[in-house]
């Protein structure tokens, strides 16, 4: 499709799959309790209609192909660039991430890697077996968030009957999917056993995530908090020692070079974030350095001081569901780097809670902004 019909096609979809969401939630405010198993089962059927699509919304699932036959060559993703790569895997690349190297963990390296390793010199095949393995991980999540919910139909509707989120997550193919499930089954672990072997566990399963994407330290950071409150010393030690052992292996197998992408990645700043304005006033006054180093001191402080209010707002729930849920939220809402599909943990955590109210509208007007602001229709960022 032409960039503007793409563009205006999905602009239409986001937006109505926000007004449904808004819509749903609120006929379950009312007393609507449709089946938990029957919203399972269509949001089912939309995610096997949607991983057999050509991806949409954004071209990340494309730089996750290039990268995986990048490295399926015999290349390193974090030096290589899919520009370097060429031919029919680079066709499809955001030009944004064109000239960039992977800023993914080794985790998420290895599944490229093996699809690429499927796929061989066809794109189109290494990209649909990424949305298959996508798709599949998000029911899988959905499923255990059902098992887990005190109300499993609120948990259905902003999970896997989430139109909102399919669009998003499962149609854009990213790895955000993955991460809110170990989140999921991490935050499960965490609130059934206080056993060391639960404690290795949830190290394993936060250094997984940390190894997909390295943002996920703030999962792990949100499940001490409560230790932390405890006096839990031997267990916080536990939880942090595994998780550090497992990135550290997966970035040693790579060697320190495989951190510098991220290095250069920490400095972006995206539209429609409250950063963006504050970036440009800046450099037009104080200079880029400067106002670089602004940002970097000063969004941290904002997003402890926004946990700390949208934790005092959430619904009473078990500290190691309503931390990770205002820890990201926060992160979503101040980060200088922003993305639509960035929100999966959030819902994830947010499907915990045992009541809605504004954390849900927040949550879908911020995602519904996020979205609308980077819509690339499928073919990458075009502004």
């Amino acid at each position: 499709m032409p960039d503007l019909a793409a563009t205006l096609a999905t602009f239409t979809s986001i937006t109505l799959t926000s007004l449904g969401m808004m819509g749903m939630l609120g006929a379950h405010r009312r007393g609507w309790t449709p089946s938990p198993r029957k919203l399972f089962g269509l949001g089912a059927l939309a995610v096997a209609v949607v991983v057999n699509l050509t991806p949409v919304g954004s071209s990340d699932a494309a730089s996750y192909a290039a990268y995986g036959r990048i490295s399926a060559l015999g290349g390193d993703p974090y030096m290589t660039t899919p520009a370097q790569l060429g031919g029919t895997y680079a066709h499809w690349v955001g030009n944004a991430w064109l000239r960039s190297p992977s800023v993914y963990g080794p985790v998420a390296t290895w599944l490229q890697t093996t699809a690429a390793q499927i796929g061989g010199h066809r794109p189109w095949l290494t990209i649909w077996l990424l949305m298959l393995v996508n798709g599949a991980v998000f029911l899988a999540a959905g499923y255990v968030l059902l098992r887990m919910a005190p109300d499993p139909v609120r948990a259905g509707l902003l999970w896997v009957a989430n139109p909102l989120l399919i669009v998003e997550l499962v149609a854009g193919g990213h790895l955000d999917t993955l991460v809110a499930a170990l989140a999921v089954c991490a935050i499960a672990v965490a609130g059934q056993t206080a056993r060391p072997r639960g404690d290795l566990l949830i190290g394993l399963l936060v250094g997984l995530a940390c190894s997909i994407k390295i943002s996920s330290a703030l999962l792990g950071l949100a499940l001490l908090w409560p230790l932390l409150r405890q006096r839990a010393w031997g267990r916080a030690t536990r939880q942090t020692s595994v998780c550090l052992l497992i990135l550290f292996s997966g970035y040693g197998f790579y060697g320190l070079h495989a951190l510098e992408p991220l290095s250069a990645a920490s400095h972006m700043v995206s539209a429609p974030t409250l950063w963006a304005p504050i970036q440009q006033l800046g450099q037009a006054t104080v200079g880029r350095a400067a106002t670089s180093t602004a940002i970097s001191v000063a969004w941290p402080v904002l997003m402890l001081a926004l946990t700390l209010l949208i934790h005092r707002r959430t619904p009473e729930t078990p500290l190691t569901v309503s931390a990770p849920f205002a820890l990201a939220f926060a992160w979503i809402l101040v980060a200088p780097y922003s993305m639509p599909w960035y929100t999966a943990i959030v819902w994830s955590t947010a499907a915990l809670l045992p009541r809605g109210g504004p954390p849900d509208r927040w949550l879908i007007l911020t995602t519904t902004i996020l979205a609308l602001g980077h819509n690339g229709g499928g073919h990458g960022a075009k502004w």
